[in-house]
């Protein structure tokens, strides 16, 4: 049947539409396609070559230097060790027990050691280096590095590891460093990607730890070539960590090792500062430990000998003790009393032995009395019974409120573990950590140092050196950061009478250089150096026994704090030793030798010692296990 011109028109008009959508769908799909090819070719690029290139190229992290430690005349006491040690990539090793089995027959490995790192690889990503053996022999590195395509996914490495060169000295104030472990990871919440690398090494306690971040410095991170079976094939770039900040520490070395030897044998702290600066000298805990062989890896046998040990080596005593200061106290209750007026330097107090109060007798030390004594005698001779009488008129308030004018009470700012706040007790304190009313006797033991009372012997050392200048001196420790000077504190005036102090001063100079004084006989002759101090003993048990009739442990502590040289002071010294006795016997004679190293600088001239102790003073140092025993010598020639 012929079509019409009319349906011939609209048959062309219906292609014609179908041709165009036809088109634009075609159109449309093709713009698509170059649109998807662009994205993958060109915007995608990077990302693509780089997935590619991960078939080939590792990226491995660089852990930078860690910072050294100094002391205040550039004596290392932290340093970085070169350490040769072996690295395991799992997903680079394939079958890693029989990797493992090859390189226990090149390196000491012991059972324990495979079975430690076969767990330690399987817990990581497959993509991170594990260290498999460290602290290796020149000999080791090159077997495996000759043996090394046998060895897919192990690589020799050239590391840093730290080290103590000073051993134990600066155990407790340094403290060490340790492998990241779990608990680290959940405590510090550190982004940082090195803490991901097995036994990458973190400050554990001390100033390693406290300033962890200045020390750790920032990653590196190098990109190596390797083929199918994980063998390096060549490093293609390389870019180094930037290193830990170098810290100088306030403390002197040599006054360290001295001071250690020093206390060598007995459980005790001592703490030196400088008056002027505030810059800790010393501060020194007996025993210590070498903190080297928790670098290393300590042993259960090493570990267990420190923690059952009865002294305590591994508690930093002269931050972390706190002890009833004893008689040193005396010197907090007399210039509250003194400031606020309710008594005199010149006004007496009879003293027959002890003081009546509340039908309870509250002894002084010396049973037979002092008689009549102001304040000059009742801190020459020590009389309990003339404390006893100022607290009653002062009230507790007030002597803790001195306190921590003086130091005490009070938690310093320092980088070390564990630093203690001690404690200078109110009426609110008692009622809220025991739940009773502040009696009358609590004043009378405070007011002597006993009772409820404690204070570290770094808290002493401040309070001698706030005594020696009126001003609020304040310890520092970190002297510089990468060659930055940190502020010093030397401290503001406390507000106290300067006449008051200068009584106190005095009769804290009578108790080591009057013949009545209870540390005469640890005096110093040497008129430049003399000292002023005070002797303290503090009672751990209530029973009135002889110190040599109790075991160690129930023994009282001794102490003595002081200053010199008295007409211009430069640096104050605490001394505390455990279970010592009495404090003229066992820590006076201790911080008489230490005043007179800082001094001189070194082994003082046997001049400067009274005559009658001259051979057991030459005796004692020849036999000093100073870190330099050359030292010693130079004393004796000096005498």
């Amino acid at each position: 049947m012929k079509r019409t011109a009319k349906d011939s028109e609209f048959s062309s008009r219906k292609i014609s539409r179908r041709g165009l959508i036809m088109g634009g769908a075609q159109l449309a799909f093709v713009g698509a396609l170059g649109l998807r090819m662009r994205y993958l070719q060109v915007d995608q690029a990077d990302q693509f070559r780089m997935l590619a290139e991960e078939n080939r190229i590792n990226v491995r992290l660089l852990p930078p230097a860690r910072g050294l430690m100094f002391d205040r005349n550039g004596a290392l006491l932290a340093a970085n060790e070169q350490n040769y040690k072996i690295v395991l990539v799992r997903e680079d090793a394939g079958d890693v027990e029989e990797v493992l089995a090859r390189l226990a027959q090149l390196v000491p490995l012991t059972a324990e050691d495979l079975e430690r790192a076969t767990r330690e690889i399987y817990r990581r990503s497959p993509f991170v280096p594990v260290t498999v053996a460290d602290r290796l022999r020149w000999e080791d590195i090159s077997a495996v590095a000759v043996n090394a395509p046998a060895l897919p996914g192990v690589t020799p490495e050239v590391g840093l590891s730290r080290g103590y060169p000073r051993g134990q000295d600066f155990a407790h104030v340094v403290g060490y460093v340790g492998p990241v472990s779990d608990y680290d990871l959940e405590r510090l919440n550190d982004p940082d990607p090195l803490l991901q690398i097995p036994k990458f090494q973190i400050g554990k306690s001390g100033v390693e730890a406290k300033l962890e971040h200045e020390l750790r410095g920032k990653a590196g991170h190098r990109r190596i070539e390797v083929n199918a079976t994980g063998r390096v094939m060549r490093e293609l770039d390389r870019i180094d960590g930037e290193p830990g900040a170098n810290i100088q520490l306030s403390v002197d070395a040599d006054l360290q090792n001295f001071i250690q030897a020093r206390l060598a044998g007995e459980s005790a702290a001592a703490s030196v500062i400088d008056t002027e600066t505030g810059d800790l000298l010393a501060i020194a805990s007996s025993p210590s430990f070498d903190p080297n062989k928790f670098v290393r890896g300590i042993s259960v046998a090493d570990y267990s000998e420190l923690t059952e040990n009865k002294y305590r080596p591994l508690a930093g005593k002269a931050v972390q003790g706190t002890y009833p200061p004893g008689s040193t106290f005396k010197m907090v209750t007399a210039l509250a009393a003194l400031h606020d007026g309710v008594v005199s330097p010149e006004d007496t107090v009879y003293c027959p032995g002890y003081t009546y109060l509340g039908g309870r007798r509250f002894h002084c030390w010396k049973r037979g009395g002092h008689g009549n004594v102001n304040l000059h005698d009742s801190l020459m001779r020590s009389c309990d019974v003339y404390y006893y009488e100022l607290a009653q008129r002062v009230g507790i308030e007030k002597i803790s409120a001195m306190a921590r004018l003086l130091g005490l009470g009070e938690r310093h700012d320092l980088p070390m573990s564990a630093v203690a706040q001690g404690l200078a007790p109110t009426k609110d304190w008692k009622r809220e950590r025991h739940g009773e009313g502040w009696q009358v006797g609590d004043t009378l033991n405070a007011a002597i140092g006993q009772g409820f009372v404690l204070a570290s012997p770094l808290q002493l050392s401040i309070m001698a050196a706030r005594l020696a200048t009126g001003r609020t001196v304040t310890p520092r420790l970190v002297k510089s950061i990468n060659g930055v000077e940190q502020p010093s504190h030397a401290g503001t005036p406390l507000g106290l009478n300067e006449n008051l102090l200068r009584q106190v001063r005095r009769a804290m100079f009578d108790v080591s250089n009057s013949r009545r004084g209870t540390a005469f006989r640890s005096r110093i002759v040497e008129d430049a150096f003399r000292m002023a101090g005070k002797t303290g003993t503090s009672q751990v048990r209530s029973a009135v026994v002889r110190n040599q009739d109790v075991p160690w442990e129930q023994r009282d502590h001794a102490l003595f704090v002081c200053f010199a040289p008295f007409d211009a002071p430069k640096i104050a010294v605490s001394v505390v030793v455990e279970h010592g006795g009495g404090g003229s016997k066992a820590a006076a004679p201790v911080a008489r030798d230490i005043v007179l190293q800082a001094l001189y600088g070194g082994l003082p001239p046997l001049a400067a010692y009274p005559a009658a102790d001259h051979e057991r003073i030459r005796e004692m140092q020849r036999e000093l296990p100073l870190r330099n025993p050359s030292s010693a010598e130079d004393g004796k020639d000096q005498a």
